[in-house]
């Protein structure tokens, strides 16, 4: 346009289109503007802040991440532990992710050529290194998911007309699922709610109460649960056993089970941390007999310490069709890249690197069991002492010097029978036991199961945790050297726990609280002795507030804490761990008497300003009736402003000063005539003494509180000598005799100072009276002046 109007001949119509066409460009560029800007507002106010802009570069990205990982009140040791332990094998399975979404993009022909050698390549390696021979391979990110598969295969195996029929075969024919009682938590509900089956068809198999371990599954009762539900018009389906129990490690009798399966052809389907011993080069026939069964699951991750990889579920199955409906199989090539991290980890371990990390870790709870087997207090739960790959164990204080398997059944093991507070006061202990090894040795990965007979125990199960954690023999030894140091500290304060209890209900002032889930001595609660009163539970909780924190100060080796943060009682003192040297009848006396110091304390500040409030009310009265007497005195006429000052002109008034002054300890009014006549303001009656307990003994040097010096083991160790008792009789005599001259010293002393405050005392009274006598003299002489004077 502009060179058109270059063009033109009339200069003036040529400079007005000019101009009309800037004019034209300015209102476009700002509405333009104006657009631009409203965009810009929308996309501050919509748009998250990481996405405003043109993107955020790489570095600030990976250090977001990086802070979201370590987090800024985390511990950044504990975090760098964990990602140290990830190794080489690590990096290598993380590689697989990134490589399978690289790889995802190639064209299709060669997509599927390189899924297919990935996938066949990883199925016939895990089914060569755990001998389960001419198996599929399924592999799936949630380890539960290979078994729900399994059981879609099952379904449209048996029933022929599922894929058309639906669930109205399955309501003509309920199938059954069968698995053990010591199966992991919330497994059969899962499986009913993921296949859409009502919970009706799931059968739990109790486990041997009579013979065998009390873990394994009770195949003659499995056998009879079968034909009843035959008889019943119903179909067993599949058997779910453990190689391996989620809590105690225990393998069922896959072999038997078998046999029972095949008798009446049900699926069984094995899953355990024990098929990692496939592996090995030696395997307990109670594992090898896993290998004939129809599918298993195999959870390499943990095993091997690779983070990400996939869990892996071999089955045997001829139909590729019913695979394919039920899920195990896919068309899609996107789906077999699941195995490439764990095709890129098994080439990078290789046979050897695959056996040695299982092998460590069964040699580690080996270790740990040949420690526990001589020691003391100290009840283990495992199935074959020579390849066991998890170690369970427990404090039991009825069970000295146990060396005894609980596989061996309770017929076998004669114990005293326990009441049930004693079993809860054990599980307590087992649980603060477990949380305390966990905290002090981190490497070794134990924690703390609930098992249904033998309650609450300590689990070491270093194939699920050692590869990822890097525990080594010394840190089992070190968790050793942990449990010997824990279980005198248990032992003691079991013993001491009934002697606490008892001192508690025989002191007055003191209830003793009944809490089974607290790990100590005791709880104790201190009652204040206000009966009736509104104020009596707040008055309690200020009271044992200040009992704890004055029993905080104080210089002892016990710890004192209001308990549980949720569940505990309320207005209470929790007594934690003791040793054997604990003086309990010292503590329980101290207890009272702080509490009842506590409380005096509290009342005397009450009555003193109940007293205050009193005096002056009564201080109020005896002003208005002085004024009153004062008016009376002086009359009428001297209240009269001039003529009242004229009257005392001429004939002054002279009344004597009355006074009153507030006595804090006798909480009364008294008179002030006897301080303007002697000059000196008394002191009134003397204070009693604040009442402070006697609980403070006599104590070594170094020695604190709560603790006997010398105390004879007899309860506690059988095998001290005659001698060193008696060495501990002579210390005794001797520091009682030291302290019987420190006493009679004192008592001088003490004597002698009275002597000097009372000498002081007369020497002040007579320097009063020789005063007194000279100012009287004074006062003589200046009288007899006066009057020769006039």
């Amino acid at each position: 346009m502009e060179r058109s109007l270059e063009k033109m001949v009339d200069p003036t119509l040529a400079e007005m289109g000019k101009n009309l066409n800037e004019a034209m460009k300015m209102l476009e560029d700002n509405q333009r503007k104006i657009e631009e800007e409203n965009e810009k507002k929308y996309v501050r106010n919509d748009i998250p802040g990481p996405l405003q802009g043109s993107g955020q570069d790489m570095v600030s990205i990976l250090q977001l991440v990086q802070n979201l990982m370590h987090g800024e009140e985390e511990d950044e040791s504990s975090q760098s532990y964990r990602l140290q332990n990830v190794g080489e094998q690590g990096h290598m399975a993380l590689l697989g992710h990134s490589l399978a979404a690289y790889i995802s993009v190639l064209n299709r022909e060669r997509l599927r050529n390189l899924t297919t050698r990935i996938l066949s390549d990883t199925t016939l390696w895990l089914c060569r290194l755990f001998r389960y021979e001419n198996g599929s391979a399924y592999y799936h990110e949630d380890d539960r998911e290979g078994l729900l598969k399994v059981c879609r295969l099952v379904i449209h195996s048996c029933y022929e007309d599922y894929t058309v029929e639906g669930f109205n075969v399955l309501y003509n024919k309920q199938p059954v699922i069968y698995i053990s009682s010591a199966a992991r938590t919330g497994l059969g509900q899962t499986l009913c709610s993921q296949l859409g089956l009502p919970l009706s068809c799931m059968c739990r198999v109790p486990c041997n109460t009579m013979f065998g371990s009390q873990h394994q599954m009770d195949v003659a009762l499995l056998d009879r649960l079968i034909k009843d539900d035959i008889n019943s018009g119903k179909l067993p389906l599949l058997l779910v056993a453990n190689a391996g129990t989620p809590g105690a490690g225990h393998t069922d009798k896959i072999g038997r089970l078998k046999e029972l399966c095949e008798q009446y052809n049900i699926w069984l389907h094995v899953e355990g941390v024990n098929l990692a011993t496939l592996a090995l080069g030696y395997v307990s026939s109670s594992v090898l007999a896993a290998t004939k069964c129809d599918s298993m699951t195999l959870t390499l991750g943990s095993w091997l310490g690779l983070p990400a990889v996939p869990a892996v579920t071999l089955y045997r199955h001829e139909d590729p069709s019913l695979s394919l409906a039920a899920g195990l199989t896919s068309s899609q090539p996107v789906e077999k890249l699941r195995a490439l991290p764990l095709w890129l980890s098994l080439q990078y371990l290789g046979h050897d690197g695959i056996v040695e990390r299982i092998k460590r870790a069964s040699q580690l709870s080996q270790r740990l069991l040949e420690n526990l087997k001589n020691m003391d207090f100290i009840k283990t739960s495992v199935e074959d002492e020579l390849s066991s790959p998890v170690v369970v164990f427990k404090f039991s204080p009825e069970l000295p010097n146990i060396d005894q398997m609980l596989h061996a059944g309770p017929a076998s093991i004669i114990q005293p029978p326990i009441t049930s507070n004693e079993r809860d006061i054990c599980d307590t202990f087992n649980q603060w036991l477990g949380e305390q090894l966990a905290q002090l040795v981190p490497a070794s990965g134990v924690d703390v199961v609930e098992l249904e007979d033998e309650g609450t125990c300590v689990r070491f199960s270093p194939l699920m945790t050692s590869a990822v954690l890097g525990t080594e023999v010394q840190d089992v030894d070190q968790l050793v050297d942990c449990l010997k140091m824990k279980i005198p500290i248990l032992t003691c304060t079991l013993q001491l726990r009934e002697e606490f209890e008892q001192e508690v209900k025989r002191t007055v002032g003191l209830s003793y609280i009944e809490d089974l889930s607290w790990p100590g001595l005791g709880v104790v609660r201190y009652n204040s002795d206000r009966k009736n009163d509104d104020k009596q539970e707040k008055e309690a909780e200020k009271i044992n507030t200040g009992l704890l924190k004055k029993l905080n100060e104080l210089e002892s080796d016990l710890t004192f804490s209001l308990g549980p943060e949720f569940g505990g009682e309320k207005n209470c003192v929790y007594i934690g761990m003791v040793t054997e040297d604990l003086d309990v009848s010292e503590l329980v006396e101290t207890i009272a008497a702080t509490g009842r110091e506590i409380e005096e304390n509290s009342r005397l500040l009450e009555n003193m300003t109940e007293v205050v409030r009193k005096g002056i009310q009564e201080a109020q009265v005896q002003l208005q009736k002085a004024n009153e007497e004062r008016l009376l005195e002086e009359g009428l006429l001297r209240q009269i402003p001039v003529v009242g000052s004229v009257l005392n002109w001429f004939s002054p008034f002279q009344a004597s000063p009355k006074g009153r002054t507030f006595n804090l300890t006798a909480g009364s009014l008294e008179s002030t005539e006897p301080t303007y006549v002697s000059k000196v303001q008394g002191t009134g009656t003397t204070p009693p003494p604040t009442p402070t307990p006697n609980r403070i003994k006599q104590r070594l040097p170094g020695q604190k509180l709560f603790k006997r010096s010398l105390r004879s083991s007899d309860g506690f160790s059988e095998t001290s000598s005659v001698s060193h008792t008696d060495d501990l009789e002579k210390m005794e005599q001797r520091s009682h005799s030291v302290s019987t001259v420190q006493e009679q010293g004192t008592v001088e002393t003490e004597k002698a100072e009275q002597q000097n405050e009372i000498a002081q005392v007369n020497d002040k009274t007579e320097d009063l009276q020789s005063d007194k006598s000279q100012q009287s003299g004074n006062d003589c002489t200046k009288v007899e002046e006066q009057e020769s004077l006039r």
